[in-house]
């Protein structure tokens, strides 16, 4: 498997989830509650519920790898039709999307938020640890409507690696004073 052109695509998944990790501790520890309290930026979330939300991405993560493991068994048929169904109800979708956010940063924050984040990329690690090269290139079609990251068809080493990109892209819109900073 290569990914990014590398020969060993497990270790740079395992080194952008280690970046991650380190990032993420950092802004935890270093934003002040006015910090948390702020707007992003091109965004109706306050950082504290950006924060959320950028952890939630590798929650998600880890509930599609069981997902594209079975999907991609199947017919190709069965993915396509799945990913067109959740597609009509990408309007919804954001409402929740938004709306779960909101109430995930009231229940995670601080050293939860990371601990929630230490429990999830740690499963992760020993999850990507046991993957065949053919698990790994096991595909199944996405609701392309539900985030930009998604493609038509993606293989799990994809979404493996979609975690990180869902959170580079909600790094940049944090308006942190750590962020500023760092």
């Amino acid at each position: 498997m290569t990914v990014n052109g590398q020969p060993d695509g497990r270790r740079v998944i395992h080194d952008e989830l280690e970046r991650v990790r380190a990032d993420l501790h950092r802004l935890a520890a270093g934003a002040s509650a006015g910090d948390l309290r702020r707007p992003t930026d091109g965004t109706r979330w306050t950082n504290q519920q950006m924060l959320f939300h950028m952890v939630f991405g590798y929650m998600v993560v880890r509930r599609l790898l069981p997902l594209v493991r079975l999907f991609g068994r199947l017919p190709d048929r069965f993915s396509r039709t799945f990913a067109a169904l959740l597609n009509s109800g990408t309007r919804p979708f954001h409402v929740i999307n938004y709306l779960g956010s909101c109430g995930g940063a009231l229940v995670f924050r601080g050293p939860r938020l990371t601990r929630q984040l230490d429990r999830t990329l740690d499963a992760l690690h020993r999850r990507l640890d046991v993957e065949s090269v053919d698990a790994l290139d096991r595909r199944m079609h996405f609701p392309v409507g539900w985030d930009p990251f998604f493609s038509d068809t993606m293989t799990l080493a994809e979404v493996y690696r979609y975690g990180t990109q869902h959170y580079d892209l909600h790094r940049e819109q944090l308006t942190l004073e750590a962020r500023q900073r760092g």
